[in-house]
């Protein structure tokens, strides 16, 4: 069966192809992300469908929003999606590792942005596919964020989404890199579940830390007022 494409508001998102498919952790990264420096060029590390550069490119007015993706098919697949949308101009993805491009890539970027692959228990699921989108081992948090510096301009912002168990490694990790945390959204269901996410703003420079939290739903699918006005450029039916 072919699985029928994911319509946003201005762009849609094909994915059968795809292991990891749209969920509410891009969506969230790619609204929240703060644009207040008006990025000329923006990078997506693990770009999988494509929803986070399209994000991008619907909020921003980069002239350049590049994408990296390893998987074969998920390559392909975000090529599609770019070029079906109206930014297609806009939108390019390199099909490599991380290594590679970090080591052939000279420029420097003013937003980067990366939902990364997380999962660090002791399990693998049967979907090869599927665990090397989703599993830390196929994009250590070291190696990510080593990469990062490499490749984020001195007055960028590197925007990421990761467990809010691994919050405190992934700063501290960071650090080691010369990135501090500037802004922190912690994520959690509902009022009485506990934080599920943390989405970390890093830059070369040390601020004051903004921290807020965001709860996405009351009861099931009656969604906060936060969660609606932070998405509902985005989604359909928000």
């Amino acid at each position: 069966m072919i699985e029928k494409p994911f319509k946003f508001k201005k762009f849609t998102i094909n994915q059968s192809n795809c292991a990891m498919k749209i969920g509410t952790d891009g969506v969230l990264l790619g609204a929240w992300t703060s644009l207040k420096t008006h990025p000329f060029s923006i990078l997506d590390i693990g770009a999988g469908t494509g929803v986070l550069s399209l994000i991008m490119a619907q909020r921003s007015d980069a002239e350049i929003i590049d994408a990296i993706e390893i998987d074969d098919y998920a390559y392909e697949q975000c090529v599609e999606n770019f070029e079906e949308s109206i930014w297609a101009d806009r939108l390019f993805c390199y099909h490599a590792s991380l290594e590679e491009f970090v080591n052939d890539m000279e420029d420097r970027y003013d937003l980067i942005i990366c939902n990364p692959p997380f999962y660090t228990e002791d399990y693998k699921t049967p979907n090869n596919k599927r665990n090397l989108a989703r599993f830390q081992d196929a994009m250590p948090f070291d190696y990510l964020l080593k990469s990062v510096s490499k490749l984020l301009s001195n007055n960028g912002v590197f925007s990421v989404i990761v467990p809010f168990k691994e919050e405190k490694e992934f700063t501290h990790l960071a650090s080691k890199n010369n990135l501090f945390p500037n802004r922190i959204l912690n994520v959690k269901g509902n009022p009485t579940s506990e934080i599920k996410r943390s989405l970390i703003e890093f830059s070369f420079h040390k601020s004051d830390l903004e921290i807020s939290e965001l709860i996405i739903e009351t009861n099931r699918h009656l969604y906060t007022e936060d969660y609606i006005i932070l998405t509902k450029d985005y989604y359909l039916k928000m």
